[in-house]
């Protein structure tokens, strides 16, 4: 189980306890010549096992990143934990002191709540950010992946800032927002943006109907839209010592929509059926409709019900869905309709279409009852075409990571990158999937003599040739 820190060594949700720098790493195949940069990937690594029990959950572990450099064929290594106010008391004190769920409370000390920036990690306007959704972004040396302290924007922005902010290809300008503004666990919501030069535009506030876990969000040429789901957050439960957040379908589904050009003053909702989502591939304008292709479940894996029993067996089996909302229709209604029915998640695109319409998509989908995800999956949404590359038994995979073959590259011209899990060895490589042939499998394998643990999210930064 994903969220028990006390594992079993070899289970890849266990945290390794060192950082590496290793250079030439031994290469199954052959790395694409013109592939020159590098593969930053995000994810929790606890220091230590947690206060409470509660916190003995996936998401609460401290961020290291982990640093994948390609270049004419050959490939290093690095990875470094993130050094926030957190991890910092915590080496000094050598023993945890803060609780990451909850109220403040359950820490043994006050340390500056800033944070533990374990879910994703981007480059924008210069700076290699390390994000969680709950606090502003830690700015990290894209070399040595030392850290360089809280990224406020020149003291602009405060509070908490998404995981999964969008960079519009055709302004270079990044969409972001926060949830829990007005403190832990209540429904205020903000809306902003940062210019391709990293300097913060609009920042506006607007509240949701409850307070939700707002993981992702979807942003398309004219609009954004967030997605209050009901996986509730309650001051009461965290008081209680219980989990904050709990499924709660009573609260109903909300779609909140706004025109990017106007701002919240032109915010409005459309009503959903009850699901959850915590990862949107892509969203696109068409007409007077939007439409947004997103991993849905029935219920969210990972966090209990209101009244503290797990879901009903199969409800957290995630699938490919589209939406559509239609603005002129006069209804709030959201229409839905399966894209694939694979388990999966993390869904990614050629990151070049964002906000438009793709044509090519890929996730993590899992065949198997047994184990993690184990397959890639490779979409095109205009043909139908679907290829799939599985990976032996006992083996996972994490994240894809689409790679232009080039600048001027069609869209979905390329290859996947993914970090994957060795079991039967307990450590783990990197792989790269042509996209002309994902059945076939990896072109290149770059081998670790270590273990990466499950993560969450990453990013591929270019580099000149």
């Amino acid at each position: 189980m994903p969220n028990d820190f006390n594992l079993d060594p070899d289970d890849n949700f266990a945290p390794i306890d060192r950082g590496y720098g290793l250079a030439d790493l031994r290469i199954v195949g052959d790395l694409p010549r013109g592939m020159n940069g590098t593969l930053f990937r995000n994810g929790p690594n606890p220091q230590f096992p947690p206060l409470n029990p509660m916190e003995n959950h996936w998401f609460a572990g401290d961020g290291m990143v982990h640093a994948f450099a390609l270049r004419n064929g050959r490939a290093s290594y690095r990875n470094r934990w993130v050094r926030t106010d957190k991890w910092i008391a915590e080496r000094a004190a050598e023993r945890p002191l803060v609780a990451v769920f909850g109220d403040a409370s359950c820490s043994d000390i006050q340390v500056p709540d800033t944070g533990i920036a374990n879910t994703n990690i981007i480059w924008h306007g210069g700076r290699l950010l390390a994000l969680e959704e709950a606090h502003l972004p830690f700015e990290l040396d894209p070399a040595t992946l030392a850290t360089r302290g809280v990224q406020s924007f020149g003291g602009v922005l405060e509070g908490p800032f998404t995981a999964h902010p969008k960079i519009d290809p055709v302004t270079g300008e990044l969409v972001f927002f926060g949830y829990s503004v007005g403190g832990p666990l209540t429904p205020g919501m903000t809306y902003g943006t940062i210019g391709s030069d990293g300097r913060p535009g609009r920042v506006e506030r607007f509240e949701a109907p409850y307070c939700s876990m707002v993981h992702d969000f979807a942003v398309t040429e004219r609009h954004v839209l967030f997605p209050i789901l009901p996986l509730s957050g309650s001051l009461a439960r965290a008081e209680a010592g219980q989990m904050p957040y709990a499924w709660e379908p009573d609260l109903g589904s909300h779609i909140g929509v706004i025109r990017r050009d106007r701002g919240v003053a032109s915010l409005r909702w459309f009503r959903a059926e009850n699901c959850y989502v915590f990862h949107v591939l892509n969203a696109w304008d068409e007409g007077s409709k939007i439409v947004a292709d997103v991993i849905q479940y029935d219920e969210p894996p990972l966090f209990p019900r209101a009244d503290g029993q797990p879901s009903a067996p199969g409800a957290t089996r995630g699938r490919l869905v589209r939406w559509t909302l239609d603005l002129d229709a006069g209804t709030d209604a959201l229409k839905r309709s399966e894209l694939d029915g694979m388990n999966g998640e993390f869904p990614r695109l050629d990151e070049r279409r964002a906000g438009l319409r793709n044509r090519f998509g890929t996730f993590a989908g899992k065949t198997r009852d047994e184990g993690w995800l184990d397959t890639l999956v490779w979409l095109d949404f205009v043909s139908g075409q679907r290829a799939a590359y599985t990976l032996p038994a006992g083996d996972a995979v994490s994240e894809p990571v689409f790679v232009p073959r080039g600048p001027l590259a069609a869209e979905g011209d390329g290859w996947v990158l993914a970090v994957v899990w060795r079991g039967g060895e307990r450590r783990s490589d990197l792989i790269v999937l042509d996209t002309d042939a994902i059945e076939r499998g990896p072109v290149a394998t770059v081998q670790l003599p270590h273990r990466v643990p499950f993560g969450f999210h990453g990013n591929w930064v270019g580099h000149p040739a």
